[in-house]
């Protein structure tokens, strides 16, 4: 493996010698101004860091065409840029034991209860989008508030020691209840507060435009997850009818994308939240008549997809609806006041 790769590659381990609780997560990205020490100027850097470029991945990552539209930046400068990013950038064929190895190094997010760590062999997946969807009052916002706190403990302990942003479009977020969960965990209420960056979303270009803010705020600090409550309840509102529904599902298809481009070069955690809509074709008589909306755009896009469902009094069950990795299975979980626990009897 070449020494870019190595520098590149996802890994989490501590160096020999230190303490577990020393443990450092190491940087998986390279941040824009490296490029300084190439010969490019600092005037088109911030003209970059305008247009929500802050690592050399996401130059390496995105199109000529893309970086064309930036804002005085020259086609010459483009070539010059890319073929740049792509010597630093690890970007050629690897072998499937070197992917292997680099999946070992994978971090996952402990959920709170552990029934639900097993059913995700850990938890939630860092570097992939992990889809949530079910009706009203089935955990969904619980689960991300839960993570927001445990997103931010030690590896050992089934976290990835970094920081999380929350993006909230329904108006959900509860300070207050990722106090309850950071005591639960016996971590200090007012830092883990600290940790969490909170936006909310006010219409569907916003919610574009936080993506932008947030990928700024996470190349300055260590970040580990990245939650959107809800991913499509905007789009649903500002796009309405058949007419608009091209439109609204090409959108939906950039803003998950850059999301997808935030996991892998940030290698952050992305969780989603997702409606769903009552299937009139389905039989009246079937189990579950209801599926998530967004279409093929949203199920492409999404790595992981759960199902949440309600159970008897605070149980709820979580079914893995769609995994390249995870087996078709199901599992209980309660909601508390401290948030996602194991299920109770």
């Amino acid at each position: 493996m070449s020494a870019a790769m190595q520098q590149h590659e996802e890994t989490y381990a501590t160096s020999a010698g230190q303490d577990e609780e020393e443990m450092q997560v190491a940087v998986t990205y390279q941040p824009i101004e490296a490029l300084q020490e190439h010969g490019i100027a600092s005037t088109d850097i911030a003209k970059l860091n305008e247009a929500g470029y802050y690592t050399v991945e996401s130059l390496a990552h995105a199109t000529v065409r893309k970086l064309t539209d930036v804002k005085g930046i020259s086609e010459a400068k483009v070539v010059k840029l890319k073929t740049l990013a792509k010597s630093m950038v690890p970007m050629d064929f690897k072998t499937a034991a070197d992917a292997l190895e680099d999946r070992k190094s994978l971090v996952t997010l402990t959920t709170g209860s552990v029934e639900l760590d097993k059913l995700l062999e850990g938890g939630i997946e860092t570097g992939s989008l992990t889809e949530i969807f079910g009706e009203f009052r089935t955990g969904k916002t619980q689960l991300c508030h839960t993570l927001c706190v445990t997103c931010q403990m030690a590896v050992t302990d089934g976290g990835a020691e970094g920081k999380a942003v929350y993006v909230d479009t329904e108006g959900t977020f509860r300070p207050k209840r990722l106090q309850q969960i950071a005591e639960r965990f016996g971590m200090d209420p007012v830092m883990t507060l600290e940790n969490v960056a909170y936006a909310r979303a006010h219409n569907s270009e916003h919610q574009m435009e936080l993506l932008k803010m947030a990928a700024a705020i996470m190349s300055q600090d260590r970040y580990a997850l990245i939650v959107v409550d809800s991913a499509t309840a905007l789009y649903r509102t500002d796009y309405t009818g058949r007419g608009e529904l091209s439109e609204r599902q090409m959108q939906m298809g950039q803003f998950l994308r850059q999301l997808t481009r935030l996991a892998e070069e940030f290698g952050v955690a992305v969780l989603l939240t997702n409606q769903v809509v009552a299937s009139p074709d389905a039989m009246s008589f079937a189990k579950d008549s209801t599926k998530p909306i967004g279409g093929n755009i949203m199920a492409h896009a999404s790595t992981t997809r759960l199902r949440l469902r309600k159970g008897r009094g605070d149980n709820r069950i979580c079914t893995v609806y769609d995994s390249p990795t995870l087996p078709e299975a199901d599992c209980q979980f309660a909601v508390g006041p401290q948030g996602i626990c194991d299920a109770t009897e």
